[in-house]
């Protein structure tokens, strides 16, 4: 093991175990989440599981009537899933970079996520998967695109495909049934990389509009908020005239995005703060309006005031109160919505990938979790699809969710895997 990985390893338990006899041991989920109070932490706890992968046949647990299988396997870091109208399934390969470290808690830091694979060599490819007799396992690998820096999120509207790198979107001809894009790309819009990289893509339900998740530099605005100008929100993309604006403000990290169709909103998985605590402040599941702001960096939940930001007292009182905890740090990024009759026992609502917690004393999130909703809004508590992604000393994970989409044919669930290397499907037993 590397050396700061060991330190921060020795460094790191003492303070679990001392935190572990305050914090909360459950979660903390739903629309009206009991937060503990504010635990400002002096070294902030760092806790990764080693990464082991999946071994000897060894799957994910799935949820009673239901199965899961690997649909895709042997990739290098997946992260994003997008299906395609012909059925075919592409996957963005990459992973975050490391960073001249300035501090020996940087070092420990990245030794520890390098052990956990969070970060490291990026492919830098989307890859193309067709499974082409329908039983649920691919037998054709493409590399559909590579080159790219970081790619995460993709979007197709008619013979034009995005691609959302870290540091912008680039736009492809496509053509139907192609497993291959030609040309560097026109880029579209540019964003500043570093810091949290993902930047995910959703089309209009229309389709003349891109949204994009942009996350922040730091965790709490700690180089100055005007390095943090264009970060911590979702941008909308005209694509007609090509201008660009801020959509949604204060998202600390919004990830994964869906339309919820009752009422047409927009919904966003936003990771929060560190620092504070386990629970404190906790990760959630939010519809995000036009203009609206949600507090990040001045204030959490509801307008609970972080009294580490230098503060804005206007703009903690605009900001808006997520609709739905996921519990503190579960890194929820994964996001799409689920018809109803798409999974037997289950009814419409949102599918969640949780990537798994680095920074509490009991680790929380590794799993796929659902959060019905009715009438537009979560109706109840989340319950879990797949989960078995640690072991049971915490100490290692075979695997890590990611990005979550709905099947080629309706009636499945596929997600990806960061540290198994694997396309997971999930569909009736």
């Amino acid at each position: 093991m590397d050396f700061y990985a060991r330190v921060a390893e020795i460094a790191g338990g003492a303070m679990v175990r001392l935190r572990r006899m305050s914090e909360p041991k459950e979660a903390v989920f739903g629309t009206t989440p009991e937060i503990p109070k504010a635990r400002k932490q002096g070294i902030m706890t760092l806790k990764m599981p080693t990464a082991k992968g999946w071994v000897g046949g060894h799957k994910p647990t799935v949820a009673a009537g239901l199965q899961v299988n690997a649909f895709a396997s042997d990739l290098e870091h997946p992260r994003w899933i997008e299906v395609l109208p012909n059925g075919d399934v592409l996957v963005a390969e990459a992973t975050g970079r490391t960073t001249e470290p300035e501090t020996f808690l940087d070092r420990a830091r990245q030794a520890t996520m390098k052990r956990a694979k969070a970060i490291g060599h990026s492919a830098n490819r989307i890859t193309l998967w067709r499974d082409g007799d329908g039983d649920g396992v691919a037998e054709e690998r493409h590399v559909f695109v590579e080159g790219q820096n970081q790619p995460f999120g993709m979007a197709l509207k008619g013979d034009t495909f995005y691609v959302g790198n870290t540091d912008g979107i680039v736009s492809f001809t496509y053509e139907e049934g192609a497993t291959a894009l030609t040309g560097p790309g026109t880029p579209l819009v540019s964003f500043k990389p570093h810091g949290h990289w993902t930047r995910s893509l959703l089309l209009s339900p229309d389709k003349t509009k891109l949204y994009c998740g942009v996350g922040s530099l730091s965790n709490i605005g700690d180089e100055g908020m005007e390095a943090e100008e264009g970060r911590a929100c979702i941008w909308e993309v005209d694509l007609g005239s090509g201008a660009a604006r801020i959509f949604g403000a204060g998202l600390r990290n919004a990830v994964g995005m869906a339309w919820e169709p009752t009422t047409g909103a927009l919904w966003t998985v936003v990771n929060e703060r560190d620092g504070l605590g386990d629970e404190t402040p906790p990760d959630y599941l939010t519809s995000v309006v036009d203009g609206g702001f949600y507090g990040w960096p001045y204030c959490y939940w509801d307008r609970i005031v972080d009294d580490r930001v230098p503060q804005d007292a206007e703009l903690v009182a605009r900001a808006i109160r997520p609709d739905y905890a996921l519990g503190g740090h579960t890194a929820s990024l994964g996001l799409c919505w689920m018809p109803e009759g798409t999974l037997p026992g289950f009814g419409e609502g949102m599918v969640i990938g949780q990537h798994g917690s680095w920074n509490r004393s009991t680790l929380s999130g590794y799993k796929m979790i659902f959060v019905p909703f009715s009438g537009g809004k979560p109706s109840g508590a989340p319950r879990d699809i797949l989960s078995g992604f640690l072991s049971e000393d915490e100490t290692e994970s075979y695997g890590r969710p990611v990005g979550v989409a709905i099947g080629p044919d309706g009636k499945s669930l596929l997600m990806a895997d960061d540290v198994g290397d694997v396309i997971w499907r999930v569909s009736a037993a």
